[in-house]
């Protein structure tokens, strides 16, 4: 049986980091199933993080309408944990499925229930800022993924909704996305990138992780600047995101970014990509 869980090339593992928790492209996201699935493997796996009305967090992508990933309406915010748990989870199609919404209570107690496997990395990748973090809502978090912080890393495009919520919780890995494209489009054209790497080693200064947009990775090495070796330099491990299915086009793609020694491949299609590849 295939275990899409990493490829190594002379040397250097790479995981295959399940995007939305999907381990082929057809998976509906975010299901209980392959999240364990994935974490028993040793996998790394994502999922997304929103606020909801009773000041925790739901396991949805879209925070503003939760309308295209459930078949509830409005926003994650508006609703309540009772009522975003009887939502179910649409599939692919948009017709909906048996899965319902889980809270992020409701994934920590399956993992409490079924310990993942010591290598498993769970992201929890947080989609708002800092701002709606009250102290009701960071409680609630920490209450949740103490028992399996170990297992965990919280990631966003903030870096001080990282700070406030692992600092909560000792143990949990950091993890922060400076892909913002006008300010990296800034850096390259002003030929400045280890700037770029600089800024972002300023603002998270304890990440553990760093997410780029792939782009990112390979402009920078056309334009001969070793993005990866500039983080890996200052301790921090790389993921590049996000390679939606597995075809010619994207197997060269991350032939490229085996090349460049990235950490991780973030991608809709584990099994798929991990097939091109020859795995191993």
């Amino acid at each position: 049986m295939i275990d899409p869980v990493s490829v190594t090339r002379d040397g250097h593992r790479t995981f295959l980091k399940w995007h939305r928790a999907r381990r082929r492209v057809s998976d509906p996201v975010f299901t209980g199933r392959r999240i364990l699935e994935g974490m028993a493997l040793g996998a790394s796996v994502e999922v997304d993080l929103v606020v909801h009305k009773d000041r925790g967090f739901a396991v949805l992508h879209d925070h503003l309408s939760i309308a295209r990933e459930t078949t509830g309406q409005g926003s994650a915010v508006s609703h309540s944990a009772a009522e975003l748990r009887s939502f179910r989870l649409r599939g692919n199609d948009g017709a909906p499925i048996a899965d319902h919404v889980m809270l992020l209570e409701d994934l920590c107690a399956l993992l409490v229930e079924t310990p993942p496997h010591p290598e498993a990395l769970l992201q929890l990748d947080y989609k708002e800022d800092e701002a709606v973090l009250d102290v009701r809502t960071v409680e609630t978090f920490a209450k949740a993924t103490r028992p399996i912080a170990k297992n965990l890393i919280v990631s966003s495009g903030s870096a001080r909704a990282v700070e406030i919520l692992t600092e909560a919780v000792p143990g949990m890995l950091r993890g922060f996305d400076p892909s913002d494209e006008q300010r990296f489009r800034a850096a390259l054209g002003a030929g400045k990138l280890q700037g770029f790497v600089d800024d972002a080693l300023a603002a998270a200064p304890k990440a553990d992780f760093i997410y780029l947009d792939w782009r990112i990775v390979t402009y920078s090495a056309d334009a001969g600047f070793d993005i990866v070796a500039a983080f890996h330099a200052a301790g921090k491990r790389v993921d590049a995101w996000t390679l939606q299915a597995a075809d010619a086009e994207t197997k060269a793609i991350a032939e490229r970014l085996l090349a460049l020694r990235v950490d991780q491949i973030t991608t809709d299609d584990p099994e798929g990509l991990f097939v091109l590849l020859g795995g191993a």
